[in-house]
């Protein structure tokens, strides 16, 4: 993360604060952040990131879009699932009518969605979104492939909740994974400036 800060300085230093390859080091330093617990600064930067890029590159760029995936997963980890879903719905809605229903960054686009109505407790919706994009993968990408065969075991985990709510084991996990969120706040909230 120490490379991702220093990228980030330099580059606002001699690029400025809305240079294209400072947005994108914004960008990596969020996701770091994200990938290190630091849920409250990832969030803060993830936004200002992806309010300066929509400025700069506008709604549909694909960095945009990325900073604005990132953001649903941030906003999944920290307990904000509506706006999670919703933003991740505007992705989607993007990423469809910019390259079509089929491209491969469409269906990734349609999985994080999966996953936001799944945290949303909505796995009906989930289930049917999912299985659309099965479908669209074995036809694009075949049965073998590894993002075909990811949602096609997300598809076992969303039948088990479809069919009978959340399993025990999954609660227990969404209660640790909460426990962890409040800790890593707190211990942000402990350290000194």
């Amino acid at each position: 993360m120490q490379l991702d800060e220093d990228t980030l300085a330099r580059r606002r230093r001699d690029l400025g604060e809305d240079h294209p390859g400072t947005l994108a080091s914004a960008s990596n330093l969020a996701v770091s952040l994200r990938a290190a617990g630091e849920y409250q600064a990832a969030r803060e930067l993830a936004e200002d990131t992806l309010a300066r890029r929509r400025g700069v590159l506008g709604e549909d760029h694909p960095g945009t879009l990325a900073s604005a995936d990132n953001l649903v997963m941030i906003l999944g980890r920290v307990g904000e699932e509506q706006a999670a879903r919703e933003l991740a719905e505007d992705i989607l809605a993007r990423r469809r009518r910019v390259l079509g229903e089929d491209h491969p960054d469409t269906l990734a686009a349609a999985f994080q969605l999966v996953g936001a109505l799944t945290g949303l407790g909505e796995y009906h919706a989930a289930r049917e979104l999912n299985d659309d994009i099965i479908a669209r993968r074995r036809r694009i990408l075949g049965d073998e492939h590894p993002e075909t065969m990811m949602a096609g075991a997300f598809d076992l985990i969303l039948r088990g909740l479809d069919l009978g709510g959340e399993p025990g084991w999954m609660a227990a996990l969404r209660e640790g994974d909460k426990r962890r969120q409040q800790e890593a706040r707190e211990l942000n909230e402990d350290e000194p400036g």
